[in-house]
């Protein structure tokens, strides 16, 4: 997994998903402050790099779960590479909103769940992990058995690990932040002092740049 999170790291910067600047910090919704933006949506802009990562998602989470009888989306940034891991696998998919409509039937969950449901949740990116674990406790009401959860991307706060090992959801992600850097520096995308920025950011996220 690490040759592919490598793999993934350098594609997500050559593609312009992952943007990494240090000196002039991005501002999240929050309010963090933060060197890094991460939007996974531009891989379905790359055939090449759609039909990968759709690949590495379906082979973990068959690898994983091969019981699994679901896949589910977290809406909705992971609704389109949820569909296409689906279809690698040949299952059913359903997609999670943030919360239930205020229309029509009122769902939260988009497809056809039955209640038993081995399911398997792909995510596009993982921060604080709270929005991917409401999709989770939204499957779980609704009868779903949720296995586990593979994302693309995760920031590796100790907070997310912290609430997914609470919640009872082993996660794996393909690529991650300390692979990330990594590969920046080795390529020259980013120099010393950024990444030692880099590195000072991921240890304090709420704090850094205040």
């Amino acid at each position: 997994m690490e040759q592919v999170g490598r793999l993934l790291a350098r594609s997500l910067m050559d593609l312009g998903a992952v943007l990494l600047r240090p000196e002039s910090p991005f501002t999240w919704a929050s309010g963090w402050h933060s060197p890094i933006y991460c939007d996974n949506r531009r891989i379905l802009s790359s055939p090449e790099l759609r039909s990968r990562v759709a690949g590495w998602l379906a082979d973990e989470a068959m690898r994983l779960y091969p019981e699994a009888e679901t896949v589910a989306g977290v809406a909705t940034g992971a609704i389109a590479h949820g569909v296409l891991a689906a279809d690698r696998m040949g299952k059913p998919f359903v997609y999670v909103r943030p919360k239930p409509k205020d229309h029509g039937t009122g769902s939260q969950i988009e497809g056809v769940l039955k209640e038993g449901t081995k399911v398997v949740v792909i995510e596009d990116l993982i921060s604080t992990g709270m929005s991917s674990l409401a999709a989770v406790r939204a499957l779980r009401e609704a009868g779903a058995e949720v296995l586990g959860m593979v994302a693309i991307f995760t920031y590796g706060f100790d907070l997310a690990r912290e609430q997914f090992a609470a919640a009872g959801v082993p996660l794996t992600t393909l690529s991650n932040y300390g692979l990330l850097t990594e590969e920046a520096l080795a390529s020259g995308y980013i120099d010393a002092k950024g990444f030692e920025a880099l590195k000072a950011w991921r240890e304090a996220p709420s704090e850094w740049g205040r």
